[in-house]
């Protein structure tokens, strides 16, 4: 080995620095993107968790011919919900009634609020109506219960049972209450009127 002239390859020092600043530069710029990927997921997990929970006591009330209940289990609709046959429509479950399923609480960070019809349940009669009303669900880590750029979802049911997503007119990242007014945008997370 002492006979060995060749040169050992590797990184120095001032290669190894640039490559380290150069990977921290295109990170700073890359994770913020990928946390409103995440954000953005989330929501959209969370609002399709209620339109199937809403869909299916629609279509449950008409199979069954019998009304269906959609009961908050807490003092607000983020801290769960159940699904239930009605019998008598009081939007209690009693005797019965059958338990069709029960939904957890949403995570921590995020509020789910009603207009005044929906307060604490809203049913589906047997032909599949309902009354008018609305959910906003935010994600709210943030604490100020102000809809920001792409941290809300806006969904209206209609009197005839349908659900649809608020409309994003004016293509701000906030939702708005009537897709034929531009100044009707989401202006809170936890204070009705959503519609």
């Amino acid at each position: 080995m002492d006979g060995y002239k060749g040169k050992c390859n590797g990184f120095t020092l001032i290669e190894l620095m640039v490559t380290l600043a150069i990977s921290g530069i295109v990170m700073s710029i890359g994770i913020p993107s990928f946390d409103q990927i995440i954000k953005n997921n989330r929501l959209t997990t969370n609002i399709n968790e209620l339109v199937i929970s809403l869909n299916l006591a629609r279509s449950e009330a008409v199979k069954r011919n019998q009304p269906v209940t959609i009961r908050k289990s807490g003092l607000e609709w983020e801290q769960g919900w159940t699904i239930f046959t009605d019998l008598d429509g009081d939007g209690i479950k009693e005797s019965g009634d059958i338990l069709l399923r029960t939904y957890t609480a949403l995570p921590d960070n995020f509020t789910l609020r009603s207009t005044p019809s929906y307060t604490n349940r809203i049913t589906f009669r047997q032909s599949g109506k309902s009354v008018n009303g609305s959910f906003v669900l935010c994600e709210n880590s943030d604490g100020n219960n102000i809809p920001e750029e792409n941290s809300s979802r806006l969904m209206v049911v209609n009197n005839v049972g349908r659900v649809r997503m608020g409309v994003d007119v004016d293509k701000n990242g906030i939702q708005e209450k009537r897709t034929d007014d531009l100044g009707t945008e989401i202006t809170s997370c936890t204070l009705s009127p959503f519609t």
